[in-house]
C-alpha cells in the first residue's frame, strides 16, 4: 500500500498481520523497526487502536520474527528508546 505522501514507505512493510493467542489476527501499521543495544526491535499500532505494541524483530532468509519482550526491564528501556527516537521526528516536522 502506498501511502501517497511520496516517502517510498509503501517499498517498506507497512503493514503486518500479528496472530493472537486466541487465533484471530490484528492488522497493525508499522511506526518502524529500531535498534537498542544492538538488538532490533519494531513498534505496531492496530489499524483500529492507538497504543503502540513493541516487539523484538529478527530478520532471516525466509522473512522475519517477532518476539515478544518477556522482561520488563527490557521492555521499560525499548519503550524509551522508542519514545526517544519517534517522538523527537514528530517535533521535527512541525519546526518547517
Amino acid at each position: 500500500e502506498n501511502c501517497g505522501c511520496g516517502c517510498g514507505c509503501d517499498e517498506d512493510i507497512d503493514v503486518i498481520y500479528l496472530t493472537l493467542e486466541d487465533d484471530t489476527e490484528l492488522e497493525c501499521n508499522v511506526l518502524g523497526v529500531f535498534e537498542v543495544e544492538d538488538d532490533e526491535y519494531i513498534a505496531l499500532v492496530p489499524v483500529d487502536g492507538d497504543q503502540v505494541l513493541l516487539y523484538g524483530y529478527e530478520e532471516d532468509e525466509e522473512g522475519f520474527e517477532l518476539i515478544n519482550i518477556e522482561d520488563d526491564e527490557e521492555f521499560d528501556i525499548v519503550s524509551e528508546a522508542f519514545e526517544e527516537l519517534f517522538t523527537e521526528e514528530d517535533f521535527e516536522m512541525y519546526d518547517e
